[in-house]
């Protein structure tokens, strides 16, 4: 069982930055395929920003582009994501996101708890 644990949510105005961090468990964290997700009310989850299962790739929100940035520590177990330019849109729960292979063909989807953010006008 891979645990994730989000920080860094709260609120921010208009215009405002925050970071979230995603600390993971497992000694093979270089291997997991990294994403945020959001989830605002009454809406889907969708997807924010990931690094693909293949690696040294990323892929971003039409929504979010050119103002989130997802990145990792390797050495700290940790995802990032960067938001700038936060708009009220934005507001929803985010939840870290983890595909762990188990073998050559398995994988297994891992979430995060989720953190609140809220984006005031």
């Amino acid at each position: 069982q891979v645990q994730l644990i989000e920080s860094g949510g709260g609120l921010v105005q208009a215009g405002g930055s925050l970071r979230l961090s995603c600390a993971a468990s497992g000694r093979t964290f270089s291997r997991y395929a990294m994403g945020w997700f959001r989830q605002a009310p009454g809406k889907e989850r969708e997807l924010v920003a990931a690094f693909t299962r293949s690696g040294g790739t990323t892929v971003y929100a039409d929504s979010v582009k050119g103002r989130f940035t997802i990145s990792r520590d390797n050495a700290k177990n940790t995802a990032y994501l960067q938001m700038n330019s936060l708009k009220p849109d934005d507001t929803g729960v985010y939840y870290c996101n983890a595909d762990v292979p188990s073998d050559s063909s398995t994988w297994f989807r891992y979430w995060g708890q989720g953190t609140q953010v809220t984006v005031s006008s």
